[in-house]
């Protein structure tokens, strides 16, 4: 049976990922960092309804070296890694600070790097392995206000496009998906009259449910997927794309 690591596995996508995949068959390792009692909470009803699979919870703070580390070793068998984790700061660039932009760059494109770069050995033996990355539209078009964030978005495709040339012939895929709006717990700041401008901006006319986007993820593990590396799918109903 195959094993998936699921980093971030208490946010709105990543829960969704778990649910998706647990339907699917898959063995789970369910990452998270402040949020463990949801995470606990979700693995006992996870056993309940798939007694035959394997749900294991693993806390690690990725925006640390020594938390990266910590996961790896707590991970035997991997067929692929689904990176989820991700927050973001709000604010012009003059108004952040140097240690804000260190924790974005370890969040978002150091620790998946390191992942990777530890587990690639893993990922090849499953002969099919995959990695995906939850990006954002952002890495492509940018956004006032979450500079830094966007910068790191654009460097997590960069990434994929690059490596993705040196894993193909071990046939392990990378790929980013994307999303624009999405209607989860880091959107909730936003008031009803904010939303429903942006609601407006969506050629869609209105945000995506986390299932919209994990639905890639979903074909992105199938092994019919094997010819698409290195690619990042931009999945926000026609906004700012």
């Amino acid at each position: 049976m195959k094993w998936v690591l699921v980093a971030g596995a208490s946010g709105g996508i990543g829960r969704q990922v778990v649910d998706d995949l647990a339907a699917a068959g898959w063995n789970i390792y369910l990452h998270g960092h402040q949020h463990m009692t949801a995470i606990f909470e979700h693995v006992t009803q996870l056993q309940k309804q798939y007694p035959q699979q394997e749900f294991i919870p693993i806390q690690a703070d990725l925006t640390t070296d020594a938390g990266v580390m910590q996961l790896i070793n707590n991970l035997f068998q991997l067929d692929a890694l689904v990176y989820t984790t991700g927050i973001t700061y709000y604010g012009l660039l003059t108004q952040q600070t140097s240690q804000q932009w260190e924790t974005l760059w370890q969040l978002h494109v150091k620790a998946p790097m390191l992942l990777c770069q530890q587990l690639q050995t893993k990922l090849a033996h499953a002969h099919h392995g995959r990695i995906i990355l939850i990006g954002s539209v952002y890495g492509k078009a940018g956004s006032a206000m979450e500079v830094a964030y966007s910068t790191m978005k654009g460097a997590q495709s960069a990434f994929a496009k690059a490596y993705a040339q040196e894993i193909a012939s071990l046939g392990i895929t990378i790929n980013v998906i994307a999303p624009g709006a999405v209607d989860t717990p880091m959107n909730q700041l936003f008031s009803p009259a904010e939303k429903a401008a942006i609601d407006e901006e969506i050629p869609v006319g209105r945000f995506a449910q986390p299932a919209e986007i994990t639905y890639f993820v979903k074909s992105l593990l199938a092994p019919q997927a094997s010819y698409l590396t290195g690619q990042t799918l931009y999945v926000s109903g026609g906004w700012l794309y």
